[in-house]
């Protein structure tokens, strides 16, 4: 199973708030589609009857889906999902031949380390990928907050280096999970990996939420909230 992101749109001056119950489902739904989903399928398989690793190639399939669904629904190819959806082909094609399960296991860390790296070269050549997704949740699509974001990112070297932190430690929490992950596929049952590839991935998400919300997000709010005040006055 996978995890898939995906590049959000800045809002446009004066676009309509963002409910924060309907932002936090949002922000829900890949959980749910790439990890949620096809743990259940796997356990559901497996009870029907079929063999671990057929179990982990058909629940694999759902994540892959979802993911070529939304480049057509959108009509645009974004490059770190065709890239998810070439490790996951590339993958289940491999573990047909090979026909190791753990294998099938290892894709995970594919995926986990192509998005980890993505989000640090990002940050290192000064774009950091995560800030087209963060700034709708900063600026709730207030006209205000979107025009201090532009001023911000344009010349506070302050706000920029708040901005590549939280991208920072994102690619790395990713990059940390992806060797934990990659040990774990051959050193530990493949039945226990499934779920602990699970537990995996939920804790580096919420470490790195923590870590980049205290070192990128509540600074970055500060100064967005101060510059918005002063272009008031």
């Amino acid at each position: 199973m996978s995890s898939t992101a995906a590049t959000l749109d800045a809002p446009v001056a004066g676009a309509a708030p963002i409910a924060p119950r309907k932002a936090l489902l949002d922000s829900l739904k890949p959980l749910l589609v790439d990890v949620a989903l096809p743990l259940a399928c796997y356990y559901a398989l497996k009870a029907a009857g079929l063999s671990t690793f057929a179990a982990l190639a058909w629940s694999s399939v759902v994540p892959a889906v979802r993911t070529v669904w939304g480049a057509v629904r959108e009509r645009r190819l974004n490059g770190l999902a065709a890239l998810m959806v070439s490790v996951n082909a590339v993958s289940l094609l491999l573990g047909l031949v090979a026909g190791d399960p753990r294998l099938m296991l290892l894709k995970d860390s594919g995926v986990s380390s192509i998005v980890g790296l993505t989000f640090l070269v990002t940050a290192v050549r000064g774009r950091p990928m995560l800030s087209a997704g963060l700034r709708p949740w900063l600026t709730r699509g207030e006209a205000a907050k979107s025009a201090a974001w532009e001023r911000l990112s344009a010349g506070s070297p302050e706000f920029r280096r708040a901005e590549t932190r939280f991208s920072a430690v994102w690619g790395g929490a990713l990059l940390a999970e992806c060797a934990v992950r990659a040990v774990g596929a051959y050193t530990v049952p493949v039945e226990t990996m499934v779920w602990a590839g699970t537990v995996l991935m939920i804790g580096s998400m919420v470490v790195a939420f923590l870590v980049s919300g205290r070192f990128g997000v509540v600074p970055m709010e500060r100064m967005i909230a101060a510059e918005a005040g002063a272009a008031e006055r």
